[in-house]
């Protein structure tokens, strides 16, 4: 898990931080020791229902698009971190509504959770959104729908 934090007050963020991580069965590392972990990648998203998908791979290769994905009603087209405005802009030119674009933190490999291992990393998610100094959480999970429905 990558844990991006905002904070007036480091010693204070990292103990909470550490309480949060130690409770639910993790611990806490030193700054930047999974940073290798994750890639930083631009990440528009397009909905699939105004798109043909033929159609919005040509146009986002043309743009330079590194990669392609299917998440439901919805595609994301992966770039590189500095392509992201320019591929953003390729696609609204050619008429391409975009429901999102932004910089996220990729994991180069993924983990398959599943019963009681998925609920503890989702709570653990959860307890970290809600404490205030997290701006934003990338973790390297991937827990199938039905368990995530279940879990919820």
């Amino acid at each position: 898990m990558l844990v991006e934090v905002l904070t007036d007050n480091r010693n204070r963020t990292v103990s909470e931080l550490r309480s949060i991580f130690s409770k639910a069965g993790g611990n806490l590392g030193e700054a930047g020791c999974v940073g290798w972990m994750f890639e930083s990648r631009g990440v528009i998203l397009v909905s699939a229902e105004q798109v043909d998908e033929d159609k919005l791979t040509e146009l986002a290769l043309e743009a330079g698009a590194l990669d392609i994905k299917t998440e439901g009603k919805t595609y994301e087209v992966v770039t590189a971190h500095e392509d992201l405005d320019k591929t953003k802009q390729l696609l609204v030119s050619r008429g391409i509504a975009i429901e999102g674009a932004e910089i996220n933190m990729i994991p180069h490999s993924t983990v398959p959770l599943t019963g009681r291992e998925a609920e503890r990393v989702l709570n653990l998610m959860e307890q970290l959104e809600e404490q205030e100094d997290v701006q934003r959480t990338y973790a390297n999970f991937d827990i199938p729908e039905a368990v995530m429905e279940a879990v919820a």
